[in-house]
């Protein structure tokens, strides 16, 4: 029996009825499983394998013989997946031995062109007998005939007509956890036909993590007329799956509204929410909690002015060695659906934003590279060791995080990409224990205007403690003994439903009530020192906007579709720990908001008088002033010596101060 007639067999056996439905929906592909065939006919399912391009076809000539069909018009396309484990390869393990092989490829799409026709086939007349000729085009070159078909005339042939089709490239590289080079592996691929669909288009976007079943094929490489022996490759996609669900793709049944519904109306759902996040991580009760206002979320709002208000909630978690941080963020990108972790060390700005490259061979000219920010729009990232990005590259950062976009301009693109993305990032203190006499900016390399973009930042610390101690010893053996103590309170499958579920249904409006409680914190926490200290500031309008996130996102939780009160005080509650744990000066006694953000009021006001006693001391000696002599006046002043030696190296790195000669001291003019 021909390759065909078994086809023909295997559809009119198992798919009749998804045949059916695709040609009356105006469908132009089925999904065929690989298992079932090869149940049904292990041999031809084995040919498959080996000889995929020959055996599609077949395929497709089976499907368009079949009494199903009865427009010669429509062609349906059958799309293999579930092929069988050894049919998976890592894109980096890809080689000349797979060519021409149907496998299966996971990775993440990093780059996409745009949807282009593309000739198909070409239709050549013949000059001398008016008959025509038609050329399937495989190369990225027209392809003319080598002569007439009917009279074999070589010369002069006109093209007529042009079947066409829709194509695009995508370039997919190696998921983020299971790349463990420097260098992740990547591949061009190449979709067609119902592939470039614009509900595709969405679910093949960069970002998106995709199942690829197809074959590699070759691309000669041509060069001043001559072909090279290193070939280009590509994979030609035939059945395309994204393996991350999106929000729009979380499947609710009304039985799990139901049990969503119920969770929302119990009174100890925030409970529940926080102990079923890292259930490993023994404590850090408040952190959980900050974490599980972020994973829902506040409302963003776009006002009349065109002023956008984001509604992701943006945390950094500073901690001693040891505590917890990596494996907490890592736990908590899980549960987010497009949802990624990535590690200061080694990522860059635009790894984390976006690039430019230039890409002539499959895409064309230069071509848009999203970064992980943009990989992770409408989700959430967590960076690890935040404080190891390079300078350059958090300056990038800057617009990511308040705007949520991304701005590019080089060569001839110019773009503003969304990057509506929580940010949850970790960084370790400079001197690897945190030390509660110093602002968090004294001690973690993040700029002062990246610090202030962050709405909440605690401090994991180690400090001892025998009754903590205990019970974090007890946990980490139940962690191997008693498995089950682990399970999360809610599961973490309905946990991203409950969370898809308020993102698509609840965006919930302050009331009166609340707005006046939020507003009553906040002055009185901004006039807490008037009188006292005018330059002392407890609190900003950042941190107000932050609350008013936290609490739409408590809100949401109970599926509120107003903002109560008890929101604004949990959002309250959240808020003062923050700013306690990092704005708490312990020299003055008082919380002052610019220790969690740059230099605080105290050191501002030792600062400046050092730099009175600098032009005093400059208009007596001259230029070049003693060292001695100027931390002598400055004691004299009150400042003890270890913190004028301190101010010292640090007005001589931002500039301030220079060193005319060795032990002198002057100022830039």
């Amino acid at each position: 029996m021909q390759e065909t007639e078994r086809f023909e067999k295997f559809f009119s056996d198992n798919y009749e009825q998804e045949l059916g439905k695709a040609i009356s929906e105006g469908n132009h592909s089925v999904d065929i499983d690989f298992t079932i065939l090869d149940r049904d006919d292990p041999e031809l399912a084995d040919m498959l394998l080996d000889e995929p391009n020959a055996m599609i076809a077949s395929a497709k000539e089976a499907i368009t013989s079949m009494d199903l069909i009865t427009d010669s018009v429509i062609k349906i396309t059958p799309r293999f997946k579930n092929l069988p484990e050894q049919s998976f390869i890592r894109i980096k393990d890809l080689r000349s031995k797979h060519l021409d092989k149907l496998i299966t490829l996971d990775g993440v799409v990093r780059r996409a062109s745009d949807v282009k026709p593309e000739i198909s086939i070409a239709h050549w007349k013949c000059p001398e007998c008016d008959e025509i000729t038609r050329v399937f085009q495989k190369e990225k070159i027209l392809k003319h005939p080598k002569s007439c078909d009917s009279c074999g005339a070589k010369k002069n042939m006109d093209l007529v007509k042009q079947d066409l089709k829709d194509m695009r490239f995508l370039v997919i590289e190696d998921p983020f956890e299971t790349a463990t080079s420097e260098r992740r592996g990547n591949i061009p691929i190449y979709l067609t036909d119902d592939l470039t669909t614009p509900k595709m288009q969405r679910r093949t976007e960069p970002g998106t993590r995709l199942l690829i079943t197809g074959s590699l094929r070759e691309l000669k490489k041509v060069v001043h007329g001559k072909i090279k022996t290193q070939l280009d490759i590509f994979f030609e996609a035939n059945h395309v799956q994204p393996t991350e669900i999106q929000w729009e793709d979380v499947k609710i049944s009304e039985e799990d509204e139901a049990i969503i519904k119920q969770l929302a109306n119990d009174p100890k759902v925030y409970e529940k929410i926080i102990g079923s996040i890292a259930t490993s991580m023994f404590g850090m009760e408040y952190v959980k909690e900050a974490i599980a206002y972020q994973l829902f979320g506040g409302v963003p709002r776009k006002l009349p002015d065109g002023t956008r208000l984001r509604g992701d909630i943006h945390i950094l978690l500073v901690g001693d060695p040891a505590v917890g941080k990596t494996q907490l963020l890592k736990l908590v990108s899980d549960v987010m659906p497009r949802g990624k972790y990535v590690s200061g060390k080694g990522v860059s700005g635009v790894g984390l934003t976006a690039s430019v490259t230039k890409d002539e061979e499959f895409m064309g000219g230069w071509v848009l590279e999203a970064g992980a920010m943009v990989l992770c729009h409408k989700g959430m990232i967590s960076i690890d060791e935040f404080d190891k990005i390079a300078k350059d590259d958090q300056v990038a950062m800057h617009e990511a995080m308040s705007t949520q976009t991304i701005s590019v301009a080089k060569a001839s693109i110019f773009a503003t990409l969304p990057a509506e993305t929580a940010v949850l990032g970790g960084a370790n203190p400079r001197f690897s224990r945190f030390d509660r006499f110093k602002s968090v900016a004294e001690q973690v390399d993040i700029p002062d205007t990246l610090l202030s973009r962050f709405d909440l930042k605690f401090i994991l610390r180690d400090i001892p403690n025998k009754e903590q101690d205990e019970k974090l010893a007890e946990h980490i053996v139940g962690t191997r003994t008693d498995v089950e103590s682990l399970k999360p309170m809610i599961d973490i499958d309905l946990l991203r439903k409950y969370i898809a579920y308020v993102k698509n249904q609840c965006e919930p409006d302050m009331t009166v009530e609340a707005a006046r409680r939020l507003k009553e914190f906040y002055v009185n926490m901004r006039n807490m020192y008037q009188g006292e200290d005018a330059s002392t500031i407890a609190i900003t309008l950042r941190q107000y906007e932050a609350m008013i996130r936290i609490s739409e996102a408590a809100a949401k939780i109970r599926l509120s579709d107003k903002v109560e009160v008890a929101d604004a005080e949990r959002a309250i509650k959240i808020m003062k720990i923050s700013i306690n744990q990092l704005g708490y000066d312990e020299e003055t006694g008082k919380i002052d908001i610019d220790r969690t953000e740059g230099t605080s009021s105290s050191k501002r006001h030792k600062i400046s008088v050092m730099l009175d006693i600098l032009d005093k001391l400059t208009k007596q000696i001259g230029k070049e002033i003693p060292e001695n002599e100027f931390v002598i006046a400055a004691i004299d002043e009150g400042l003890k010596e270890r913190e004028v030696k301190e101010l010292i190296q640090r007005l001589e790195a931002e500039g301030l101060i220079y060193r005319p000669r060795p032990k002198h001291i002057g100022k830039p003019q």
